[in-house]
């Protein structure tokens, strides 16, 4: 049976979101800040490629943990149209980061799934990380592609879920 999908909008209020752009809320952890920012330098990089960048907040917030609430929160205030997640999860050598990274992606899909917003996460839980050069610097140069991975992915997905409302 063919369904078609039919939107909460109106039309107009459709439109009118089509004639705006696009709004994106960064949330990123504090903890790691200097690796963590590469994800979200590389993604306002890869925004301002894009044929049309979208408006970008970017919200701080202590740790991956509070991730979820905050983006719950912008988007329940319809104040942005998608949340991107950051942050970095390292097992500090008290058995939790399990835990925690867990209760990160488990609460971004709540999020996502309670609010119709779309949430994408560049949360990462390294399977071992050490406060040493080496680490550093593999994880800011991976967190940059992460940054570009997730922007990526939140245009095109943006761009799909619009076609639908369409």
């Amino acid at each position: 049976m063919n369904q078609t999908l039919s939107s909460s909008r109106s039309t107009s209020s459709a439109a009118a979101v089509a004639a705006r752009p696009w709004r994106v809320a960064i949330v990123a952890a504090s903890w790691h800040r200097d690796i963590v920012q590469q994800a979200i330098d590389a993604a306002l990089a890869e925004f301002l490629q894009s044929t049309s960048p979208p408006e970008v907040a970017v919200h701080d917030v202590p740790g991956a943990f509070e991730i979820p609430l905050y983006g719950q929160r912008l988007a329940n205030a319809g104040l942005c149209d998608a949340v991107i997640a950051c942050g970095l999860v390292v097992d500090g050598g008290i058995y939790r980061h399990d835990f925690v990274a867990s209760a990160v992606i488990d609460g971004l899909m709540r999020v996502q799934l309670d609010t119709n917003v779309p949430v994408f996460s560049a949360v990462l839980t390294p399977l071992r990380f050490h406060e040493i050069a080496e680490h550093q610097q593999f994880f800011a140069e991976h967190f940059v592609k992460k940054g570009q991975e997730v922007a990526r992915a939140c245009l095109q997905t943006l761009a799909g879920l619009s076609a639908m409302e369409q």
